[in-house]
């Protein structure tokens, strides 16, 4: 399965069993662009690469210290088809590229956002499960 079609299922799957949740996917992600069409897109990005793939913008408790007062604004997810290493054998991320994706999510993190890899649709349904369900959202 193409990284596209991972996303395309995922997106089928948050419409389906979280009908209600509001998410975003970025179609441009998966997709072979011209020169030109890629400096539009990083323009439009603020020049910022490693964006992740999917951002469900529905907050979601988080327990930080024993206590559920804080939450997170959203989920952000990167995803990954079947088989991705993230990281090799001496704990360095695979690839430059993946490196990036996850210097980004750290900070989302930073800015109370939650972000996640996902490898395939198994993992990335289970981070959505996990966190939507904290929500009562309904499946």
């Amino acid at each position: 399965m193409l990284e596209r079609d991972l996303q395309t299922k995922v997106a089928d799957y948050l419409r389906l069993q979280y009908p209600k949740a509001i998410f975003h996917s970025d179609y441009g992600s998966g997709v072979k662009l011209t020169v030109r069409q890629a400096t539009i897109q990083k323009r439009q990005n603020g020049g910022r690469r490693g964006w992740p793939d999917m951002f469900i913008a529905e907050p979601s408790p988080r327990c930080i210290d024993g206590s559920w007062n804080n939450e997170w604004h959203g989920l952000f997810i990167e995803l990954k088809k079947e088989g991705t290493r993230l990281k090799k054998k001496d704990g360095t991320w695979a690839t430059d590229h993946i490196a990036e994706q996850a210097k980004m999510m750290v900070e989302l993190e930073k800015r109370d956002y939650l972000a996640k890899f996902a490898v395939g649709f198994e993992e990335a349904k289970d981070i959505i499960d996990s966190y939507l369900n904290h929500m009562g959202m309904s499946l």
